[in-house]
């Protein structure tokens, strides 16, 4: 059993890897499922919404991926959990969580909240409105920020879907894809790049609005990936990034959802 902290590191990594225990397509498979399971979920939900002749199905759609999210995190896991025991290591260990470390990470965790995330959605945002919309105000299609769901799928929402997705997020891109790609391509850079590029872009499948919604989408998230999986590759610990991560996901259902 490998010591909390360890299983996770580039050594541990390069020695799976030479050993042939890391197959070099996990990472990329990893990269593309979650969008693929997003879109795959995303139209599974369209589909039953008009088989029960919802209203505007495809906007409804875009309402509920607060809670078919929970899908796709599950199939994430699945894969993840074949591919670790592959490896040797457990689910867990990609995690690296050191105790005590905790305090640190906890303020690591903060810092990126309150530093990293408004810069990026806020700051950069505004560039990223008059790149894809060429205005500052642009009318936003309805159901891509403002939610409103059920109170039973609010409910949900607000109590179990935010860990489980920010989790495996954080899980799927900067634990398990970036240190090996790392290790893989021998360029901190170039692994950086393709995880920046799939996690920014599942968030342009999950409203499916329009063209220039799922380019701002894309864009907007980019330097927070890109800073994420820094941070990562700087501490060598997912604790501080699902820390924060848990903060954003459950302040998008608490003030972007609502009961109807």
């Amino acid at each position: 059993m490998n010591p909390l902290g360890t299983a996770n590191s580039p050594e541990a990594i390069q020695t799976r890897l030479a050993e042939g225990r890391i197959p070099r397509y996990g990472p990329w498979l990893m990269l593309v499922a979650r969008p693929a399971l997003i879109l795959l979920f995303h139209g599974l939900t369209f589909l039953l919404l008009r088989q029960f002749n919802v209203a505007d199905a495809g906007v409804a759609a875009r309402h509920w991926f607060s809670v078919y999210g929970t899908l796709v995190d599950l199939g994430c896991l699945a894969l993840l959990l074949w591919l670790t025991r592959r490896e040797g290591i457990r689910l867990l260990d990609l995690v690296g969580f050191v105790k005590s470390k905790l305090k640190t990470d906890i303020l690591i965790g903060l810092g990126v909240l309150v530093l990293l995330f408004p810069l990026a959605m806020f700051v950069f945002g505004r560039l990223v409105l008059l790149v894809t919309y060429g205005t500052l105000n642009p009318e936003f299609p309805e159901g891509t920020f403002m939610r409103t769901l059920p109170l039973v799928a609010v409910l949900y929402s607000r109590l179990l879907w935010w860990p489980l997705w920010s989790f495996t997020e954080e899980l799927v891109y900067n634990g398990y894809a970036l240190p090996r790609l790392v290790a893989m391509t021998r360029s901190p850079w170039l692994a950086v790049a393709a995880v920046s590029f799939f996690y920014s872009l599942q968030h342009s499948f999950l409203s499916l609005a329009t063209f220039e919604h799922a380019a701002y989408m894309f864009l907007i998230f980019i330097p927070l990936t890109v800073g994420m999986a820094l941070v990562y590759l700087r501490v060598r610990r997912l604790t501080p990034l699902i820390l924060a991560h848990w903060l954003m996901d459950l302040t998008n259902v608490l003030f972007m959802l609502q009961v109807g």
